[in-house]
């Protein structure tokens, strides 16, 4: 199916998120969407997906106008959505919720054909998942998969993917890629939203470019049935693609930096004979030291063990045995308030569930953080420190804007201006998903600052490029066991993939 927007306009408030976009994307193509985070990117896609209307504009699929009020609309014209988090019912079983996602009739609902279909489709992308798994018990990348081959029953002949290859194992990008290559060549159109530069050029077929709410320009990365390269040669010909589509999104090229040696001689986190269980695994660590301004990464598939742990560390978790010590104070099964009091910060990877309060304000916020000093609230003085948060951490937003209404980018960077300060130890997972280039390069330029003020980072991620290239040390969770912490200036992401994949 061939997809056509044009001139799309998306108002909220005084923000214009969509500013005059054309886009057009031809059937038989893998085409990328990329942009910073509050270019205007998600907006655009969850228009043509029916989660949001747009104020203005035309939407043509294969010639013909489409009129796109809702999901349900958006699936009837054969436009799927796959978000970053899957949309399913997680305490239900795989095919229930492949039932559940059905356009029949519920009456005429078939479990025994349901899961002959399920399985069938799964069969045709190398898929291996059990129809009668919990979903819950599913990794991303499998719940990905089941959402994929939901939207494909419905008859879907365009799919959006929304950042689809964060979190999920080397070998399920793998299969995803290929999955999205077949569809390509049976006719489908893919947008593909992603801020991986290394994903977009391996896959796309060509790429379009928004900033502040614009189309800034689009390239081809590789001969398509109906387009060429601009100067005539294939895409894989072009040197330095990654950095001319970084120059289109910022207007400028990015320097990485650099991690220098922060790490200080002395201790400031200490675990002995730690042992961590809940319902599905147990796991233990004989001794680990951390060290002032060093930063400690943790590598794992999905769901093995590693949100446990940094729970545990922040003390929202008690351990089943063992010590945690943060400097000379043994906070062993005390309280959360006191590890707060002792200097570890926690910042969780889902920001908007955990970590801020939807329906509150960043001044509301930063009022709360503030709120330790008697029982009323300095309004004044909360609105001038929101102000300066805003300034310092260069968040898009005012004070009175509601943190569900940021990006996410700028969901973290409000997650972090209210970090305390000094700080001990600081716990995070995920501190970069999905976030644009220059906002990780950003975040982990206050990361590196922190650790040069003496906090100890320990984090878990999922990206493995960025575990290598930001640790002092790694370790790596793997089938319920943990490894003794390893040098990163030993590891690449390749011998780091085989030590998740169990080998060490």
């Amino acid at each position: 199916m061939k997809v056509e927007l044009h001139h799309i306009h998306k108002h909220f408030g005084n923000v214009h998120a969509n500013d005059d976009v054309s886009l057009t994307v031809e059937a038989g193509t893998i085409h990328g969407l990329l942009g910073e985070n509050g270019a205007g990117k998600s907006t655009l896609v969850k228009i043509l997906s029916g989660f949001i209307t747009r104020d203005s504009g035309e939407i043509i699929l294969d010639g013909r106008p489409a009129h796109i009020q809702s999901p349900a609309d958006a699936l009837r014209y054969g436009i799927g959505m796959l978000h970053q988090d899957p949309l399913d019912f997680p305490p239900l079983t795989v095919v229930e919720n492949f039932m559940a996602g059905s356009l029949a009739t519920p009456a005429l609902l078939n479990a025994r054909a349901a899961e002959r279909t399920f399985s069938a489709l799964c069969r045709q992308f190398n898929f291996d998942i059990d129809p009668q798994a919990r979903v819950g018990d599913l990794t991303v990348g499998e719940r990905q998969q089941l959402e994929i081959v939901r939207l494909l029953a419905n008859g879907a002949g365009t799919l959006i993917l929304d950042e689809p290859t964060t979190g999920i194992s080397a070998s399920q990008k793998t299969l995803l890629f290929d999955a999205l290559r077949r569809l390509a060549r049976e006719g489908k159109s893919i947008i593909f939203v992603s801020h991986k530069l290394e994903d977009v050029e391996e896959l796309c077929d060509c790429v379009t470019v928004m900033r502040r709410g614009r189309v800034v320009g689009e390239l081809t990365l590789r001969d398509t049935p109906t387009k060429r390269a601009a100067d005539g040669q294939p895409a894989g010909k072009h040197v330095n693609v990654a950095a001319r589509i970084v120059e289109m999104m910022f207007g400028k090229e990015l320097a990485m930096p650099v991690k220098p040696a922060t790490h200080q001689d002395e201790v400031i986190l200490t675990l002995d004979g730690l042992i961590l269980r809940n319902d599905r695994l147990e796991m233990s660590i004989e001794h680990l030291s951390v060290q002032r301004g060093e930063v400690i990464g943790i590598a794992g598939l999905e769901g093995s063990g590693q949100q446990l742990f940094l729970l545990t560390c922040a003390g929202l978790e008690r351990p089943a045995g063992g010590s945690i010590r943060v400097g000379e104070r043994d906070l062993t099964h005390k309280p959360y308030a006191d590890f707060v009091k002792a200097g570890v910060c926690y910042l969780p990877a889902d920001r908007l569930r955990d970590g801020l309060i939807s329906g509150l304000t960043i001044q509301e916020h930063v009022a709360l953080r503030m709120s330790g000093k008697g029982i009323f609230i300095d309004r004044a003085a909360a609105a001038k420190e929101a102000e300066r948060a805003i300034a310092t951490f260069n968040i898009r937003g005012q004070p009175d804007t509601t943190v569900e209404r940021l990006s996410g980018g700028n969901q973290q960077r409000t997650q972090l201006a209210l970090m305390p300060s000094p700080l001990n130890v600081l716990l995070m997972e995920h501190p970069t998903r999905g976030l644009d280039i220059e906002s990780t390069l950003w975040v982990w330029q206050q990361l590196i600052a922190r650790c040069n003020q003496g906090t100890a980072i320990v984090f878990a991620s999922s990206d493995l490029d960025e575990i290598v290239q930001y640790s002092d040390r790694v370790i790596v969770f793997s089938g319920g066991r943990i490894s003794p912490p390893i040098a990163a200036s030993e590891l690449t992401a390749d011998s780091l993939g085989h030590m998740i994949g169990g080998r060490f």
